[in-house]
């Protein structure tokens, strides 16, 4: 294989990850909230690396507080 083909596929690649991320952070808010935290989790506990905890807390979304109406949507935010 060529290093300019493989270049144009890593350029690709890296194009559709990050348009898939955008997609399901638009319209999946909720589900990629629990994903975050699924994966966040494991990496606080004690007893793992300092460098570990760092990153479940960088992974971790910030903390909501809703209100009793809240429907998990996330739109309390968008000030129309």
């Amino acid at each position: 294989m060529h290093a300019g083909l493989l270049a144009q596929y890593v350029v690709i690649a890296l194009a559709v990850g990050f348009s898939v991320v955008v997609v399901a952070r638009k319209q999946f808010p909720a589900g990629v909230r629990r994903l975050r935290i699924a994966c966040a989790v494991p990496l606080v506990r004690e007893g793992r690396a300092t460098w570990l905890q760092r990153v479940g807390r960088w992974l971790a979304p910030a903390p909501r507080f809703a209100g009793d109406r809240c429907g998990g949507c996330n739109g309390c935010e968008d000030k129309r």
